[in-house]
């Protein structure tokens, strides 16, 4: 059995150097580092997610169905009879024993699968726009993207990695966005692979109490960004491709501007910086001591976190837990809030007309087509691809260009996003990410329309 060091001499030994160095540079490796796959830059993780729907192939819509529903099943007989072998062990309770609106909302997620399945129901719901598109296209990604991100995300978290990046970047991250120097990390991990990727990790560093209510819930909503993968979807959906630096520039700096900003506005500047648990977070937690510099103290904190690890056995069996959590605690989630978000989009006027009052904006600054692009201002908090699904057909391309950064800049949708910041422990709700998603949308548009009128 591995002795814990007393002191910060003893913590500096070959074990824990190899154990914090390995695990670390393989998990940058593998969700940090971009490269060319298919004639796409994309991260190592996002193709072992696709090899693994490759390789099952036809049977993965069976499997994703039977995940959900078997999740709404369990959950219903443990609300009915809260059997003693799930309320005694503290994972199962947190997986199965749910509030009751987790509890109506997988419930829900199992119907619509059900629905979409056996092609019976309201054409709403099984439309190929709705619940089909959900639970076709987005649950089998989502899927291998968990099981992938669950079990290799404790190579970022749990061998010191976070503890050297945060410690070097509180200089940035603190004066700048009030955030401490971890959460550069999830930023990165969004940024060049998967915005559910950065949650994951944010509500696993939250639940973990590195992360304040507030800091946790700025993080998800602010820097879980969308990955140059998916930016490149949506530029060549309105079709835009040979103006994809600049256009990557645009969501960048929009995305800096408004990182800077909303956070200090309500809801989010109103968030208690409380940890989990209702304590406060020790206040030397980001000092200096004297006698180090930057590094140096931040490689003798990734060298005591690696020392803390006893048996990295556990680590796996975190990783599996992990894995378990995200594919039958998040899925459920997606189908139910994704299809009724698409639902309200596709079926009726309401994000039209709320919309409208964008109108004159978009005029005063200058946009073509000022009305049709209104029509894609609020429609993105459904699903990020609407608004370009939409902006295809209006014949400019600047205002194809503005409706596309933006509907990226937006980030907080609900059939992925959305869903998956609300079926995490961070504590935010459907009005407040509305609200967000809102001040999201007023601080960048005059940033990407600025960027626009110097592109065209």
């Amino acid at each position: 059995m591995h002795k814990h060091a007393t002191d910060d001499s003893q913590v500096k030994t070959g074990r824990n150097l190899m154990l914090f160095l390995l695990p670390s540079i393989l998990g940058v490796l593998l969700f940090m580092t971009p490269v060319i796959h298919d004639e796409g830059l994309t991260i190592p993780i996002a193709i072992l997610a696709n090899a693994l729907k490759a390789a099952i192939g036809d049977a993965l819509p069976a499997v994703v169905a039977t995940v959900v529903i078997l999740m709404g099943i369990a959950t219903t007989l443990v609300k009915l009879f809260k059997p003693k072998f799930v309320t005694g062990n503290g994972f199962l309770n947190s997986l199965l024993n749910v509030s009751p609106l987790w509890f109506i909302t997988r419930l829900a997620g199992a119907i619509f699968v059900a629905m979409v399945v056996t092609k019976t129901g309201p054409e709403a719901i099984i439309s190929g726009d709705t619940g089909t598109f959900v639970f076709g296209d987005l649950l089998p990604t989502l899927f291998a993207v968990f099981i992938f991100a669950g079990l290799l995300l404790p190579l970022l978290t749990h061998f010191g990695l976070l503890e050297l990046i945060g410690t070097l970047l509180t200089k940035v991250m603190r004066p700048v966005f009030n955030l401490p120097g971890r959460s550069a990390i999830d930023c990165l991990a969004s940024w060049l692979g998967d915005g559910s990727v950065g949650i994951l990790m944010s509500s696993k560093q939250y639940e973990d109490k590195f992360y304040t209510q507030r800091e946790a819930a700025v993080i998800g909503t602010t820097f879980s960004a969308v990955s140059i993968s998916f930016s490149l979807v949506v530029i060549a959906q309105v079709k835009l491709e040979h103006l994809f630096v600049p256009f990557y520039a645009t969501i960048c700096l929009a995305g800096i501007v408004v990182a800077i900003i909303v956070p200090r506005l309500p809801p989010l500047s109103r968030k208690k910086d409380l940890l989990i648990d209702g304590s406060t977070r020790a206040s030397d937690a980001e000092v200096i001591p004297q006698g180090h510099s930057v590094l140096s103290y931040g490689y003798l904190n990734a060298l005591k976190t690696a020392d803390r690890i006893e048996n990295p056995l556990d680590v796996v069996k975190e990783g599996l837990k992990n894995a378990v959590d995200m594919v039958f605690g998040i899925l459920p989630v997606v189908m139910a809030v994704g299809t009724l978000g698409l639902v309200v989009a596709e079926y009726t006027p309401l994000f039209a007309w709320m919309g409208t009052p964008f109108v004159p904006l978009l005029e005063m600054l200058q946009i073509p087509f000022a009305q049709e692009a209104s029509e894609t201002m609020v429609v993105g908090f459904a699903d990020m691809f609407i608004p370009s699904i939409i902006a295809a057909g209006i014949d400019n391309e600047m205002t194809r260009f503005v409706i596309a950064a933006m509907s990226v800049t937006q980030l907080i949708y609900m059939s992925e996003v959305g869903a998956l910041l609300l079926g995490s422990r961070i504590p935010i709700n459907v009005l407040e990410l509305f609200a967000i998603f809102l001040l999201r949308t007023l601080v960048s548009l005059p940033v990407i329309a600025g960027m626009a009128h110097l592109v065209f």
